[in-house]
């Protein structure tokens, strides 16, 4: 994993945003589901302590330095940051930050969980799936389905499956169809079952031990919103993950597993 920069601004503010005319389509929404690296109360191999503070946003490593979610989106062209702030009566969520897909119009919401509150962060995640997590978010004028009602949801942090279990509900009788990304170590075998159990469609999953970076997040979302087939899929996030790690693209592609290739 190449060096890690610490995010030093932090930003609580909300930016204008354009509300959607009358009779367009409603613009795609994304849920990302961000539990905190804590070295604390996380069965993870310990990391410094800067960036494996459970309860800090700012340096942890999956939400504030240079290649987590946060600066990576931030610093992207392609979206645009609308929100930085707390969800109201949410102690367990400490950021929940919203980004708009220039091109689309496309939403993306992300919450960042206490680090202490993996398994939370994990029951929402897969409440969202079945299509059964309210989160409905007010962003300029702009209302937000997102949680049940988002067409993905994106898990990113440690595997908490490796030292607890979470019950998923199966989905209601009438739900959209919502696509599921789970970014941490070997998540096609822990999570596939609980995804086919809550009524949703995996996306991309992975197969080895890896680092979680936003980077994938940026590149799986691109390609969900632009309707991508899952082989162009598949090749945009390991060609990311390649780059980022200075592996081979060959090599990048076997940490991930996209059903049907």
């Amino acid at each position: 994993m190449k060096p890690l920069r610490p995010l030093l601004i932090f930003l609580s503010w909300i930016a204008p945003g354009a509300r959607v005319p009358a009779g367009e389509p409603v613009p795609k929404v994304i849920h990302v589901f961000v539990a905190l690296c804590d070295n604390v109360s996380q069965g993870i191999q310990p990391v410094p302590a800067k960036i494996g503070n459970g309860d800090g946003l700012i340096d942890n490593l999956y939400w504030g330095c240079d290649d987590a979610l946060k600066p990576s989106l931030g610093r992207s062209g392609a979206w645009k940051k609308m929100m930085v702030g707390k969800p109201v009566g949410q102690e367990i969520i400490l950021e929940r930050v919203v980004f708009r897909h220039r091109a689309s119009g496309a939403w993306l919401v992300a919450d960042a969980y206490r680090g202490r509150e993996i398994k939370r962060a994990l029951e929402d995640y897969f409440s969202a799936l079945a299509g059964i997590l309210k989160s409905e978010v007010e962003v300029a004028g702009n209302k937000i389905q997102a949680g049940g009602q988002a067409g993905l949801a994106v898990y990113v942090g440690h595997n908490g499956l490796m030292e607890f279990n979470v019950e998923v509900q199966p989905p209601p009788a009438e739900r959209g169809e919502i696509s599921a990304v789970a970014f941490y170590c070997v998540s096609r075998s822990y999570f596939a079952d609980k995804i086919h159990t809550a009524g949703a469609k995996p996306l991309l999953l992975t197969t080895q031990l890896m680092y979680p970076g936003g980077f994938l997040v940026q590149r799986v979302a691109e390609a969900w919103i632009g309707g991508k087939s899952p082989l162009q899929t598949l090749q945009s996030v390991a060609a990311g993950y390649a780059k980022n790690q200075g592996i081979s693209q060959k090599s990048a592609k076997g940490v991930f597993w996209v059903p049907g290739l």
